[in-house]
């Protein structure tokens, strides 16, 4: 867990674990995300690390909550659950974790829900949102995820989520609670085709200033060129990375993806990304093949007949 130092008004320094440092004046809002995505890219602290909860499990979220993770991913695109279980594993993030890891919810995807993003937000976590292919679907998304007519911002004011003078404290008292909300909350967009990578330009042109990083899902970009697996070097699979990793750079704009298997393999995937995700339920699960093989080599087939005696 990263221990980071940072002063106070009484000039005393004090130590902050993991993401307290952005923690907003209640656990039920969204950590200052944005700020902690950009100074991860800025380099002003390490970059931010994720666990990725695959399964529709609370207790699975509960644990993960307590390991040291940065960022723990509800992931409710593709785990069947309800509203209701979502929140309470964002919930169970924040709040376990004593705001030390900020939930991010990657919501289902077809037609970038309005509603399911709202409801992610007003969980009190950030949006990875899947899928991103043109300008119009990210302002869209930003459209659904954002506060107020000068964002144009269709997201509602959820009127029993914070209580009065108890948990609807802003982070900056100079500005309404809404508007700490959309400074507060990150979206980072996936983008999973060809299509997106072409158009990324145009969408950070248009919308840039509001989507905070930018994720590539090289398993279905690949799919969508007719390319097997997650990772290659195909010259077109080359030439799609150039112009991505070239995007990102001309507009400033911090990456993040995922870093799996040996360090080695992590170095090299997690190669200029702010945030990335090492560890999954899913992964950690699927492990243990090699646990119930290394038995099943080694504890072979025999009488166990008279062995307390031989004991």
């Amino acid at each position: 867990m990263c221990i980071y130092k940072i002063m106070g008004n009484s000039q005393e320094s004090s130590t902050i674990q993991g993401m307290q440092t952005y923690r907003a004046p209640s656990l039920l809002q969204p950590h200052r995300a944005r700020d902690a995505l950009r100074d991860a890219h800025d380099g002003k602290i390490p970059p931010l690390i994720g666990f990725f909860c695959g399964l529709a499990c609370p207790p699975i979220s509960k644990i993960a909550a307590q390991l040291g993770y940065d960022i723990v991913w509800v992931d409710w695109e593709h785990a069947a659950m309800s509203t209701e279980t979502m929140t309470q594993m964002v919930h169970d993030v924040q709040f376990i974790s004593e705001g030390k890891s900020m939930a991010f919810v990657r919501p289902s995807v077809p037609g970038h829900d309005h509603a399911a993003i709202g409801y992610a937000l007003d969980a009190g976590a950030s949006i990875v949102v899947p899928q991103v292919d043109t300008v119009e679907q990210a302002k869209h998304i930003v459209s659904a995820a954002k506060f107020g007519a000068s964002r144009n911002g269709k997201r509602s004011a959820p009127p029993a989520r914070y209580l009065f003078g108890i948990s609807d404290t802003p982070l900056d008292p100079s500005l309404t609670l809404w508007e700490n909300f959309n400074n507060q909350a990150a979206i980072v967009i996936q983008i999973e085709s060809l299509e997106g990578i072409h158009n990324l330009d145009a969408i950070l042109t248009e919308c840039g200033e509001h989507i905070d990083s930018i994720w590539l899902g090289s398993l279905d970009a690949r799919a969508s060129m007719g390319l097997p697996g997650v990772w290659g070097e195909e010259k077109e699979w080359m030439d799609a990375l150039k112009i991505y990793e070239g995007t990102l750079a001309k507009h400033d704009k911090p990456a993040s993806g995922l870093a799996l298997g040996t360090i080695e393999q992590k170095l090299a995937m997690g190669r200029g990304r702010s945030f990335m995700v090492s560890g999954s339920d899913v992964f950690t699960l699927t492990m243990q093949a090699m646990d119930a093989k290394e038995m099943k080599d080694n504890f072979k087939q025999m009488s166990y007949k008279g062995v307390y005696k031989a004991l």
